[in-house]
């Protein structure tokens, strides 16, 4: 019996202190088996994407605008420099882009319409800092900044009576013609952008150069003037801004997306600053809708006021009411012997407001021409409009403007076409085989630049003269298979 209970009393004590040994042990497997915390550094923190939720409206037209962003973004130190020149303006950033705010809306639409990029929109702004008066040394006029030739090639009307390259609708759908060709030529928007600065022409020039050397053919490797140089960083600094102001701390200022204006039929021998009146606006903000006449009566049939949507009922209103009055102005034919003094004098008006109404740079019109004169109507808003009109005077090389033919009127233009907004222009002749094609959203890159010659538009005029009129462009499946231009008449 005590031998049994030895042995028992040993097994027990074996199996206590195994007890003891799981007992001292597992606090040290615990912490062997206890991952090393992790510093913070390397907790992997996700990369910020922003998106854009195409499906819900746009929150104004900037945010429309970003939407349609379609061109390769240029990054160098030039676009660095370049935003940092509009950073350090805001009050200046700020103006220009209210007032581009009244033209957006009928830009973007068109270049959606056309399946262009909408960064596009913001070209006026490198341009003419969204001023439609803008007017350059080599004589680049509107918001564009159409040169004279070019605006003729492109169906710009230019005469003493109106100036279309300051006309905002029909510049617009020029300058969207222009800039659609001249993509097709290249097949790259950079290319295109520096081809509306500096001249196609010399660009495929540079082009030529770049090739022949073994260099890249891009943009930022052609060699060129410092305006076109700086022409696409300038347009990419805007982008910059626009595509995320908050960055920036900048506040871009609320512009609606919805139509800010349309057409309103505009009879003839009414002056600009009644129309103003009539529509209940002040003359400054009608004339930088109406910015394309050169004198401050309409003149001519198929001419349009441009008025904010909510002002054009009363504009209409107003309209028939003064043509039941009879009041308004009428075109005086100088017959030969005629003096205006004697003109003046009948219309009770003085010389030199004669003068100032019509443009006129001296005393003497010769027989067969027109005078704008009034006819039961104050002068004083004609006057006044006169004065507002930098370039009337300027554009006016004649006397008047001689009445074609035997009719009694100005004659109208030979052919007229309705454009998208409204606004009627000059129909473009059609190129020598070219199909209608509807535009494309993005067409195909050319292999090779077309070797195209076209005129130029914009500042940097180095070349000047070129053999091509091209008509309004029609998109293409490949631009490198375009018809030849015609000739210049």
């Amino acid at each position: 019996m005590p031998r049994q209970f030895a042995a028992r009393f040993s097994i027990f004590l074996a199996n206590l202190a195994c007890i003891g040994l799981l007992a001292i042990g597992r606090p040290a497997l615990a912490q062997q088996a206890a991952p090393a915390p992790l510093e913070i550094d390397e907790i992997a923190v996700p990369e910020r994407v922003l998106t854009l939720d195409l499906t819900r409206d746009a929150n104004d037209i900037w945010d429309r605008i970003r939407r349609g962003f379609g061109m390769p973004d240029l990054d160098s130190e030039r676009v660095g420099d370049q935003q940092a020149f509009y950073l350090n303006r805001p009050g200046f950033l700020k103006q220009v882009f209210s007032r581009g705010g009244r033209y957006l809306y009928y830009i973007v639409d068109e270049l959606e319409r056309r399946g262009m990029p909408t960064e596009l929109a913001l070209l006026p702004m490198v341009e003419s800092s969204y001023n439609p008066l803008a007017y350059s040394r080599a004589h680049a006029s509107g918001l564009w900044q159409f040169i004279p030739s070019t605006g003729k090639q492109y169906n710009l009307t230019q005469d003493n009576w109106v100036d279309e390259r300051r006309d905002v609708i029909a510049s617009t759908n020029a300058a969207l013609d222009y800039l659609q060709y001249i993509y097709e030529m290249h097949g790259d928007w950079h290319l295109a952008l520096a081809s509306y600065n500096w001249g196609e022409g010399s660009v495929q020039r540079a082009l030529k150069r770049n090739a022949e050397e073994g260099l890249p053919l891009e943009y930022s490797h052609l060699r060129m003037p410092d305006e076109t140089r700086n022409y696409v960083p300038k347009l990419q600094a805007i982008k910059n801004i626009v595509s995320e102001p908050e960055l920036f701390h900048f506040e871009l200022p609320y512009v609606a997306n919805e139509m800010h204006f349309v057409s309103v039929d505009a009879p003839i021998g009414v002056d600009l600053a009644t129309a103003a009146i009539l529509s209940g606006m002040p003359l400054d903000e009608f004339l930088a809708l109406n910015p394309g006449f050169n004198r401050p009566v309409t003149t001519m049939p198929g001419q349009a006021f441009i008025v904010p949507t909510d002002r054009a009922r009363q504009l209409r209103e107003g309209l028939d009411e003064l043509k039941r009055s009879g009041k308004g102005w009428s075109l005086h034919t100088v017959e030969k012997g005629e003096r205006l003094e004697q003109i003046a004098a009948r219309h009770d008006l003085s010389v030199t407001e004669l003068r100032q109404i019509n443009g006129l740079s001296g005393n003497a019109v010769s027989a067969g021409h027109t005078l704008l004169v009034p006819s039961g109507i104050d002068p004083d808003g004609a006057l006044q409009v006169s004065s507002m009109l930098p370039f009337a005077a300027a554009a006016a090389r004649q006397q008047g403007l001689k009445i074609g033919g035997s009719g009694g009127g100005l004659k109208a233009p030979a052919a007229v076409r309705t454009t998208a907004g409204g606004s009627k222009k000059a129909a473009a002749p059609a190129k020598p085989g070219a199909k209608k094609a509807a535009p494309k959203a993005a067409p195909k890159k050319a292999s090779k630049p077309a070797a195209k010659k076209a005129p130029q538009t914009s500042k940097a005029k180095s070349t000047g003269k070129t053999t091509a009129k091209p008509a309004a462009p029609k998109q293409a499946s490949k631009p490198a298979a375009k018809a030849q231009t015609p000739a210049r008449n």
